[in-house]
């Protein structure tokens, strides 16, 4: 009997972990049965007990009449009365985007040949031409402590030659004048300006993310676009976007600025139009903007269009200079003077044509935004936050070789070595996850789910790693001036943890939030059949998709317990023995993950919208899952390079700590303490077992950054390296390989010094002494007493008098020096 048993349950965990169907299922436990029966030596009262309970099982699950009528039926009653309705917001939310690699994640059993068949996109010619002509070019003429301190705005020539190299028509289609470039592109771009500087990223940014050009590409009426899209493209026109106001922020759809629909004089005219009314505030490019985006919500007390009266949130498009618009102030972002301010209007009018695609398009407004939100979320801040960490390993890297202490160079020490690291494993991971979102929108992808992880990840991840290089700059980061290359990207480093959905809103809300139900392979269709008005129709799709779906969650429970017993090592993965083990990894884990998701779902039902902190942890898991498969999907794309095994272990070690630590989460804090110690069986049979990298890994990932490498480089691509006059990087990293040439010459020197064999009071009689000595050569000194001033350059901070820190006496001086220059 107990052969019995157990051959039953292996039989039955195996039909599971194959995603056997119900009918195989009860065809193997049958053959199991009839085995024992016949060959077996079970006493024929247990043998009957036995297939009378398979019977009682399987004749009631495989009838599909009796399984509607008597289980399925009683199942959808209780289902639509747990099941929220969604709201019309909310429902356009879902009904916006696309699904992609992220459902795979989601049904337990990913395709890891899916992910590595898809394409890569290369840049074109024209686009690399771009990156290595006009973004060097721009790089070359910014300078954040002039920008940030002394004027606060990059100069005239600078807003010139954006303008005319058509850095604000990235994204317009050559047939109107733009550059017509891909989204790889767009992030390539973003991630070498927004690097270098976060007020040029964010001014060359916003134009080609959510706002006027691309709301005209989608919706815009062919008038509006052969109008607009030229001018917009050349920098003629300047646009803004007004979504956020005083009252609604991360809840946009509560915008109370409102427009009415009447009569009304234009040019001279009675035309139909709108009344607007609105107060905006955080409008980035609104102090320049010339022409102005504008979200409100619609009304029509007169039925001039229609019936309705309450017609929604609409688009319009509006020129700065209409009589009532108050614009051209500015707020002060943490000291980053990038262009942004509040617009403000009372009864404005214009006419009905300034809604962006027309009338027709009235109160489509909401459904435009997020259908054009998730394309803008997926490239523009993950592209500038990777910049900005790539470019803060490359210098920190630099500096860490650089300046020493205790006769070493400072990245030697563990504790630096260890933040070194990190900086290391979390730029790339952020780089391979902003690529990922961004060919995603290449292939034809909305990706909204995906869009909302990179835009939460790439910030945050961007964050910690500008942080640690703070920690290691110690006073070089701290004290501001033109020699400072890193204190602004800190400063600034919130800013993009607020915008466009606030990072505790994205992770609390909108990654599991949408992702449960858009990317599930079977909640949105049972809430789609669950709402089907035939009553027998109803019933039949959401039968066969229930017990899909249960079957999918039975194989998840198998597969998360199997695996988490080892067995996944001898499952079929595509890679070699070192990255196998990762993919094997993320298996289980998506199979633990779609488990934990059916069953909280099932546990809380409608009430799992307001169990925030729930439904961020699942966020976490699914964002790990996303984030290695992109980190994998790069390193295959790369041609597994050995030499960059380090790094991909580093950050895969972190990611997998991080999936456990969120399942441990939602398991801590599961409702129900049966099912959740039921659960932890299951998906750590084991036990938690993922470690954090350790110190041995540390060391290997911390010096790849100390020295040039092709892993250095392929880690800090896209940057802007140029040693040009005034760039510390670039002359770091020009400087980085003499001081390693250096090092042996100067421990030679130091090594004479403590022997007594070499004196002098300076560095410079100390090296000649040795030359005398005969201990070093006349070359050997040129390079040793070279690379001591060139360090004592870069290490060098910036000095003010009390006059200079005085914004407007430095503005007043400035003014005065350059129009001295020009007389």
């Amino acid at each position: 009997m107990l052969w019995l048993i157990l051959s039953v349950t292996g039989a039955t965990l195996l039909t599971a972990y194959l995603n056997g169907k119900l009918i195989t299922w009860s065809i193997v436990i049958a053959a199991v049965l009839l085995g024992f029966s016949m060959f077996g030596s079970i006493h024929w009262a247990w043998l009957a007990c036995s297939w009378m309970l398979f019977l009682a099982i399987a004749i009631p699950l495989n009838a599909t009449d009796i399984r509607r009528q008597h289980i399925t039926s009683r199942l959808l009653r209780a289902y639509l009365k747990m099941t929220p309705t969604l709201s019309s917001t909310e429902q356009i939310a879902l009904d916006a985007g696309t699904v992609g690699w992220e459902g795979e994640l989601f049904t337990g059993n990913p395709k890891w040949k899916q992910l590595l068949r898809r394409r890569t996109p290369e840049l074109t010619l024209e686009e690399r031409a771009f990156l290595d002509d006009q973004c060097e070019t721009l790089c070359s003429m910014l300078d954040e402590w002039q920008i940030c301190h002394v004027d606060a705005d990059m100069s005239p020539e600078t807003w010139d030659f954006m303008k005319k190299e058509r850095f604000f028509g990235m994204i317009i289609p050559k047939e109107y004048g733009g550059l017509g470039f891909s989204a790889l592109a767009h992030r390539a771009v973003l991630q070498k300006v927004g690097g270098m500087s976060a007020v040029a990223g964010s001014t060359v940014a916003v134009p080609n993310s959510l706002g006027p050009a691309e709301l005209l590409l989608h919706y815009g009426t062919e008038e509006q676009k052969n109008h607009y899209l030229p001018r917009l493209a050349v920098g003629k026109e300047i646009p803004c976007f007004g979504l956020t106001g005083p009252t609604a922020g991360s809840d946009a759809t509560s915008i109370p600025d409102r427009g009415i629909v009447c009569m009304g004089e234009w040019e001279g005219k009675q035309v139909l139009g709108m009344r607007l009314t609105f107060d905006k505030r955080y409008i980035t490019l609104a102090p320049v903007a010339t022409v102005v985006g504008l979200a409100f919500r619609l009304y029509d007390p007169d039925g001039l269009l229609g019936e309705t009266e309450d017609i929604g949130i609409s688009l319009a498009l509006i020129p700065r200079d209409v009589k009532g618009m108050e614009i051209g102030k500015r707020h002060l972002p943490l000291n980053s003077p990038f262009m942004n301010g509040p617009i403000r209007g009372k009864d404005i009018f214009v006419p009905i044509d300034t809604l962006i695609g027309g009338p027709q398009m009235a109160g489509h407004g909401w459904r435009m935004l997020v259908e054009c939100l998730s394309v803008g979320r997926a490239i523009s801040l993950p592209s500038n936050n990777t910049g900005a960490a790539k470019l803060a390993c490359l210098s920190t890297g630099a500096y860490a070789r650089i300046r020493q202490q205790f006769n070493m160079p400072i990245g030697r020490f563990e504790g630096v070595e260890e933040a070194l690291a990190r900086m290391a494993g979390r730029t790339y991971a952020a780089s391979a996850l902003s690529k990922m979102t961004a060919i995603a929108v290449d292939q034809g992808e909305k990706p909204s789910v995906p869009s909302a992880i990179a835009k939460y990840h790439a910030t945050e991840k961007s964050r910690q790693v500008v942080t640690d290089a703070m920690d290691i700059h110690a006073g070089k980061g701290v004290i501001l001036g033109p020699r400072n290359y890193l204190g602004r990207a800190w400063q600034v480093a919130p800013m993009s943890i607020t915008v466009e959905g606030a990072n505790i809103l994205t992770r609390n809300m909108m990654i599991f939030g949408q992702g449960a139900i858009r990317c599930h392979p079977y909640v949105l269709k049972e809430l789609q059949a669950a709402q089907l008005d035939d009553h027998h129709e109803r019933l039949k799709v959401f039968d066969k998709l229930l017990f899909q779906h249960i079957g999918h969650t039975i194989g998840n429970a198998c597969r998360a317990f199997l695996m988490g017993l080892g067995t996944g090592r001898f499952s079929a993965v595509p890679s070699d023995r070192r990255t196998g083990r990762y993919y094997r990894k993320l298996s289980r884990y998506s199979a633990a993950f779609a488990l934990l998701a059916d069953v909280t779902m099932l546990t809380f039902g409608g009430k799992l919208k307001q169990k925030e902190r729930i439904s961020a942890r699942l966020g976490d898991v699914l964002s790990q899952l996303y984030i290695g498969s992109a980190m994998l999907k790069r390193f295959e794309d790369q041609g597994r390079p050995a030499a960059d095994q380090p790094i991909l272990a580093w950050a895969f070690y972190d990611c997998a700590f991080a999936m456990q630590t969120a399942l441990r989460g939602v398991l801590d804090n599961f409702p129900n303490k049966f099912m959740a110690a039921f659960l932890r069986m299951i998906i750590f049979p084991l036990g938690a077992r993922e470690k954090r990298p350790g110190d041995r890994l540390d060391h290997k990932v911390a010096s790849l950054l100390l020295s040039p490498s092709e892993t250095r480089d392929r880690l800090t691509d896209g940057t802007y390296k140029t040693a040009s006059k005034g760039w510390v990087i670039g002359e770091m990293e020009a400087l980085l390989p003499e001081v390693i040439a250096a090092e042996p010459l100067a421990r030679k020197l130091e090594k004479a010094i403590r022997q007594g064999m070499v004196n002098g009071d300076s560095y410079q009689q100390q090296v000649r002494h040795a030359v005398q000595a005969k201990l070093l050569s006349k070359k050997e000194a040129e390079l040793l007493l070279d690379v001591n001033e060139r360090t004592m350059e870069i290490i060098a901070v910036d000095e003010f008098d009390s006059d200079e820190l005085r914004a407007a006496t430095s503005r007043r001086l400035n003014r005065q020096t350059r129009r001295q220059k020009a007389a």
